[in-house]
């Protein structure tokens, strides 16, 4: 079935006033603690709203994608970020209603309005959907946007009994009602602000959702194509693909819907690198087990939608695979792949101390046996001939106009921070 515009929020279309504020903000560095780092650093619309790395570089690095650098001196980042920056292509879908790799941000497809966030007593009020409650996370972690305490205000302003989130919402707020500009945006995509101080943070997320919507919706391809009527849209030979996705090859097992996912977690074995997302837990990421709190639930990932897959590599919750056939291939043996993962397929900027843990969680055989445990997937030998249809196939889901994005980086934002990295 093809996607129609009433699949998003919106019917796709937000209100102009709204999507403008949330492109300027989106772009802005303001909205990070030390005011070098935006939202699109990490989804940059030149690099198919990812940053081409398996692990990011967060707060105190430079430059964007591949040449982003690690940062130096008392500047540098102090580790990498725990889980691979995933694409923002249709999140604006009413039917995204889990995001994040482990779903620990929810929402309703039917009340969009209704959400669970990760922020106890202190979730605002007013958000239009998890798409919004998303948008308030990355500003709000250290390592991925304020820095670290001794830094700057916002980072200083969380101490105990304090509040978690709300100090730092409202040092970001202090400084955008401070710029006339604005509070000028603001009051246009909200008619009830009269003040700098009736801007709330509900405002600044509900823009960003709005602004993501509409700007990272990714439906015209050559697949949607096909399914609208034309048939000589594919190739035979991608047609061959096609078949063998939603037949025996079985990948619409999970990769179903108008989206290629089935908005649930699985276990796919695969390898994990890097410092893990949570400092409790050290080299170890346990997946949806760390929302649910289920252990059945250990290194279960979200299915990722597979529009524009072709471009939005590395691959994985860990961006453990550099290449399209090498997480295909990934897929047919999952035990075997695992077992004999090829390190050279991490693409992450080198340094010493970081490098020394890259590998550790990997390393760990009962770490590593943990993941196998739980796997998901059998056993599944394409010929050589099969997988080259199938990956065929995949590049028809590339929707090209989505790729062309330079036209969504304003010149200049209202905080006057330049905008490139």
């Amino acid at each position: 079935m093809p996607v129609v515009d009433s699949d998003y929020y919106d019917n796709g279309d937000p209100a102009p006033a709204k999507y403008e504020l949330g492109r300027m903000l989106f772009f802005d560095k303001i909205m990070s603690g030390n005011r070098n780092i935006s939202c699109a650093t990490c989804h940059n619309p030149l690099l198919a709203t990812t940053d081409g790395l398996s692990l990011g570089i967060g707060e105190g690095g430079r430059f964007i994608g591949p040449y982003r650098t690690t940062g130096s001196g008392d500047d540098a980042v102090p580790g990498r970020i725990g889980r691979h920056a995933p694409h923002l292509y249709n999140l604006g879908a009413r039917e995204f209603i889990h995001l994040n790799w482990q779903g620990i941000m929810e929402g309703n497809a039917d009340k969009p309005s209704e959400i669970s966030i990760p922020a106890g007593p202190e979730k605002p009020g007013g958000l239009d959907n998890v798409l919004a409650g998303q948008a308030l996370f990355p500003i709000a972690n250290l390592n991925e946007m304020i820095g670290q305490r001794g830094e700057n205000e916002i980072a200083d302003s969380v101490r105990p009994g304090n509040g978690r989130f709300r100090p730092i919402w409202e040092g970001y707020l202090k400084r955008i009602r401070a710029i006339p500009e604005y509070v000028e945006l603001f009051q246009a995509a909200y008619p009830n602000i009269s003040l700098p101080e009736d801007i709330k943070i509900a405002h600044y997320a509900n823009a960003i959702a709005a602004f993501e919507t509409s700007a990272f919706r990714a439906d015209n391809s050559r697949f949607d194509q096909y399914l609208r009527g034309d048939v000589d849209a594919l190739s035979p030979k991608e047609v061959e693909g096609m078949n063998l996705f939603y037949g025996a090859a079985g990948c619409d097992s999970c990769h179903s819907g108008k989206f290629q996912t089935d908005h649930s977690f699985h276990n796919i074995a695969m390898p994990q690198i890097g410092p893990g997302p949570e400092v409790r837990m050290p080299l170890e990421d346990r997946g949806r087990t760390e929302a649910s709190r289920e252990q059945s639930d250990f290194a279960k990932f979200k299915t990722p939608s597979l529009r524009n897959v072709a471009h939005t590599a590395p691959y994985g919750h860990s961006g453990a695979y550099a290449s399209l056939e090498g997480v295909v291939r990934h897929h047919l043996n999952a035990l075997e792949s695992l077992d004999n993962y090829d390190r050279s397929q991490v693409l992450m900027p080198s340094r010493s101390d970081l490098d020394e843990i890259d590998f550790q969680g990997y390393e760990d055989v009962s770490l590593r046996d943990k993941i196998a445990q739980n796997n998901e997937l059998r056993p599944n030998p394409l010929s050589d001939a099969e997988v080259s249809a199938l990956i065929a196939f995949l590049h028809t889901l590339t929707d090209t106009d989505s790729l062309n994005l330079r036209k969504l980086i304003p010149s200049q934002v209202p905080s006057g921070i330049a905008v490139s990295d």
